[in-house]
């Protein structure tokens, strides 16, 4: 950390904060749920073309046909994420489906534990108890409000679960690309994925009001480019740990800015179900450090005797 110019914390912060608007720039946008994902994603790509072609272009002819395969698997499931919680938005609060995104570590240890045959740990299943627990509570909370809003707590959940299988997909592939050529080729399949859902649905991709086209742009740059580069930056200074935790405050911005730009109110079930599922989120990143701290010795201790 001494070696980094800039505290690796200051930017984590406000990479929190860059997250934390997308939100609030899909609630104030008037237009549907697939086309502002694709503008996100398309204006992102056109962002980043111009240091992809002129450094990191030579690294396609690394990628295996099961890494396309995979690729194309990651674009899907990311393309679908963003249409399912820009969705939800429509429905449900600013706080509810932030928070409900944020389950993203527990549905890995699911997949993990589905896919790679992870082993389960008995804190690792209280933290995942205590999540599910908090989700209740905030659907509950929002099923007392109407069933629209419940509603868009499931499409938030099913976003989540959406996400979890983007990273699934992409960790083989990331291992062997750079940061940028992975992100672009990922983010290139998603946004072709999402123009043909658009066109499917026969939704208009314009004219949009001007403020719209200035939603579609900063969602590319604050959330998208400012705020995941600065957590990918962070990583070269910090744990991951410390990143995922970092980013379960997403929902208390998101919700502050919600409550001071729209007016929306937090209920006394989101507060509590938010509180129960950030507490079981970090006690289960906490025992993943901590396993992974374990195995790391153990796997130097067998290179020491081998």
């Amino acid at each position: 950390m001494s070696d980094a110019k800039v505290n690796p914390y200051l930017l984590l912060a406000i990479g929190v904060i860059a997250v934390s608007t997308s939100a609030i720039l899909v609630k104030v946008s008037i237009a549907p749920a697939g086309v502002l994902a694709f503008y996100r994603l398309f204006f992102t790509v056109l962002l980043m073309s111009p240091v992809f072609f002129l450094k990191y272009v030579k690294e396609l002819k690394l990628i295996t046909l099961r890494d396309w395969l995979f690729s194309i698997l990651a674009g899907l499931f990311l393309a679908f994420h963003f249409i399912l919680w820009f969705e939800s938005l429509n429905y449900t609060s600013v706080a509810s489906s932030t928070v409900l995104v944020t389950l993203q570590p527990l549905f890995a240890f699911i997949g993990a534990y589905l896919f790679f045959q992870e082993k389960l740990t008995g804190k690792a299943i209280i933290s995942a108890a205590l999540a599910v627990g908090g989700s209740v509570i905030i659907s509950w909370g929002d099923f007392n409000i109407s069933g629209s809003a419940l509603w868009g707590d499931v499409l938030a959940l099913a976003a989540c679960a959406l996400v979890t299988g983007y990273l699934l997909f992409g960790q083989t592939i990331r291992k062997r690309l750079s940061l940028i050529t992975y992100t672009y080729l990922v983010y290139a399949i998603s946004s072709m994925v999402l123009f043909l859902y658009v066109l499917l649905r026969s939704e208009s991709l314009g004219p949009y009001p001007k403020e719209d086209w200035i939603y579609f742009l900063l969602l590319a740059i604050i959330p998208t480019l400012l705020g995941h580069s600065f957590f990918n930056w962070s990583l070269k200074w910090l744990s991951t740990s410390t990143i995922s935790m970092a980013i379960l405050f997403e929902p208390i911005g998101a919700s502050v800015l919600a409550y001071w730009l729209l007016a929306e109110r937090v209920m006394i079930t989101q507060i509590v179900g938010g509180m129960v599922i950030m507490f079981g989120v970090t006690l289960f990143l906490i025992e993943e450090r901590k396993i992974k701290k374990v195995v790391q010795q153990v796997s130097e201790v067998n290179t020491d005797v081998l």
